[in-house]
């Protein structure tokens, strides 16, 4: 036979024996798959809106298995790795033979195994399929497990699985885990100290545990500095100064922030992986170790409740449910951001935001703090005093309760709580109940989150934003008008409680705040806001039991102040006064607005016989077509029955030039748009209408 046809015949043989090998491996392959899921099973995770880890949450077995990726990791970690673990990594196809020669070889010099000669593809072989014997058996069928891992993974994968999986002594897995557990940080932030000793702990995970086996945790990590010196990675003076470092002797709580929130999150979404909240991991850490100080000193049963919002977008960027989570004590499991409780004083600044509004009053009117009777309900101030006469202002100021039951008496609960319900919050009455007087002072159940969402109307011109997180079930609707307060009237009551004086000890931070505090000393309250954040606080038990001292100014304001500080949120100025907003000395009042007076009032005595005044023309809702609406235009005529001269009209909240003792005037539009019609009589009764001027 000639050489040719030896050649082509040996050619044949090798590949009718290749062909035979592929057939085999096949039919191996399918008779034996390997047991590796297309997602691995991992601890669920809820991270900030940047993306940093909020809380993590232990898998069903309570192991810790966070789910990492390449770039998760210091790449000098991966560095060492592989120069460590498996330096043909990337050129290998799983099983590496040099390295099993120098295990033999080594084996068979020193009576005992040196080195296993594993790769990476072999130890996550292990991982996925555990196995407790080290026979030859086994490590044969790691190969053949690292050849399929090698199939079916790309490098890349292969070390991904590994750093999710590789074991770090108790219940972690995977680099994530163990760097947070024993660093307090993410990986991708490693020294190279630490990045030594994760390389270094997974080949004997519980001898090496550095909370339990410090020495030698110690020794491996340097053993693995030696190894990263030899193979170019660091030069020696840069190992020896990270050989210096100590190695922790404390094993760290995962991460648990916002756990009411998370929870939410995880339980709404539950096949989401990745969850993102609105949160600032910066801010709600500040706002918690604020909660857990106060609560320290407040009492063994106290809670403390916060929630920190941008008014503009309605994003939740700080949200704590109790004081402590786990905290059995204070009932720490329950979310008292959700939880209805009586309001106290907060609802006040409505009241007195509807009166401006309509025109009923101005910050300097004054109005009566004295005994006062509204058909058997008979209010009475906090302190049980009675100042007598005081200006809107101060009356807001100093949370008097009787004028505020006199301004909802004129504006009317079902007004206010319509506003409530336009802003996306539904106050809880009593069952069969309508809305009353009471409601002004706390008889009402609402939630601390909806609290705040009413606020953001104040910070934001009146218009108020829903409030969410990302935890939510299904992402609410946008609040279809969220109108709480006209401009003018948002700003006139901003204006008056950013006069309020700070808590003692308190710095100003340019905050309008308001504070409030339930009937029993149950609930203690503080709202504040600036020109772009609203931050609401509750303190309580939880049971609605009574904590004798407890006041909004003296409890919750200080515990707001404080938190807005550590917040570490940039201060923004509260928002300019829109057109026609503007605060009127008290000589400069019209004679209708130098005090407000209800029907039954002295100053109302000789009105009781004269019908209230009502505007006839233009009727509530018109569009008024005057042209082009400019000084050359038509001016549009006023006219009103009844009320008792003389006559206050005000245009948007602005007065008109004059006092009018005839039931009709013109008035001169500035523009085109909705304008707010008003008009007060003699007795302080004011009307009015809403018109489109075109």
């Amino acid at each position: 036979m000639s050489i040719r046809r030896r050649l082509l015949a040996a050619a044949g043989g090798a590949l009718a024996l290749v062909t035979m090998g592929w057939a085999a491996w096949e039919v191996l392959d399918r008779a034996f798959p390997l047991p590796l899921p297309d997602r691995l099973a991992v601890s669920d995770e809820v991270f900030d809106r940047y993306g940093a880890l909020l809380r993590t949450f232990a898998m069903p077995d309570g192991r810790w298995r966070l789910a990492t990726r390449l770039e998760d990791v210091d790449p000098q970690f991966i560095g060492m790795l592989i120069a460590y673990e498996d330096k043909r990594f990337w050129h290998h196809r799983g099983v590496d033979g040099l390295a099993l020669l120098r295990a033999a070889g080594q084996l068979a010099a020193n009576g005992r195994i040196v080195s296993g000669g594993s790769t990476l593809s072999m130890q996550l072989a292990r991982l996925i399929e555990p196995r407790r014997s080290r026979s030859l058996g086994t490590k044969l069928r790691q190969m053949l497990r690292a050849l399929q891992i090698e199939g079916r993974l790309s490098k890349e994968q292969i070390l991904a699985h590994y750093l999710t999986l590789a074991p770090y002594g108790g219940n972690l897995e995977g680099v994530r885990a163990a760097s947070l557990a024993y660093f307090g940080k993410e990986p991708r932030r490693l020294t190279v100290a630490e990045a030594a000793l994760l390389v270094g702990l997974p080949q004997l995970p519980e001898k090496r545990r550095p909370d339990r086996h410090t020495a030698a945790a110690h020794h491996a990590r340097d053993r693995v500095l030696a190894r990263a010196v030899e193979s170019g990675l660091l030069d020696e003076r840069e190992a020896a100064r990270a050989a210096l470092e100590p190695v922790p002797a404390v094993r760290l709580a995962m991460p648990a922030l916002a756990p009411h929130a998370t929870e939410a999150a995880v339980r709404n979404h539950p096949a989401t992986s990745g969850r993102r909240l609105t949160l600032s991991r910066s801010v709600q850490e500040g706002l918690t170790e604020v909660a857990r100080e106060a609560a320290r000193k407040l009492g063994s049963r106290v809670s403390i409740a916060m929630v920190l919002a941008d008014a503009m977008t309605g994003e939740i960027l700080g949200e704590v449910g109790s004081a402590d989570y786990f905290d059995p004590r204070r009932s720490g499991w329950i979310d008292m951001t959700a939880s209805l409780r009586s309001p106290g004083s907060t609802l006040k600044p409505f009241i007195y935001g509807l009166a401006f509004e309509q025109g009923v009053v101005a910050q300097d009117t004054l109005i009566e703090d004295r005994p006062a009777d509204f058909g058997g309900y008979r209010p009475k101030n906090f302190d049980m005093g009675y100042q007598g006469d005081v200006s809107v202002r101060q009356a807001l100021q100093l949370s008097l309760n009787v004028p505020a039951v006199r301004l909802l008496d004129a504006v009317g609960p079902a007004r206010l709580t319509a506003r409530f319900r336009q802003a996306g919050v539904t106050p809880v009455l009593p069952p069969g109940e309508a809305p009353g007087l009471a409601i002004g002072l706390g008889g009402v159940g609402i939630s601390l989150r909806d609290l705040v969402q009413l606020y953001t109307g104040l910070s934001n011109g009146g218009r108020a934003r829903r409030l969410r997180n990302g935890a939510e079930a299904m992402e609410p609707a946008p609040l279809a008008n969220g109108t709480i307060l006209e401009p003018a009237a948002a700003w006139q009551v901003a204006d008056i409680l950013s006069g309020v004086r700070p808590p003692p000890g308190a710095s100003r931070r340019g905050l309008a705040y308001k504070t409030g505090t339930s009937y029993g000393y149950r609930d203690a309250w503080s709202v504040g806001f600036d020109g772009r954040h609203v931050l609401g606080v509750w303190v309580g038990r939880a049971d609605s039991g009574s904590v004798p001292g407890l006041s909004g100014y003296e409890t919750a304001a200080p515990i707001l102040f404080e938190a807005f500080a550590r917040s570490g949120l940039a201060g923004v100025p509260l928002r300019r006064p829109p057109a026609g907003a503007f605060r009127t000395a008290r000589n400069d009042l019209p004679v209708t607005l130098e005090r407000f007076a209800l029907p039954g009032d002295t100053a109302g005595a000789a009105a009781a016989a004269e019908p209230a005044p009502k505007i006839v023309f233009p009727p509530d809702g018109a569009r008024v077509d005057l042209g082009n609406a400019t000084s050359d235009a038509s001016p549009l005529v006023l006219k009103l029955q009844g009320g008792r001269a003389p006559f206050r009209w005000l245009a948007n909240g602005r007065p008109l030039a004059k006092v009018e003792r005839r039931r009709s005037t013109t008035w001169q539009p500035d523009g085109t748009g909705y304008s707010t019609l008003t008009v007060i009589d003699a007795a302080g009764r004011a009307a009015s209408v809403r018109v489109f001027v075109e």
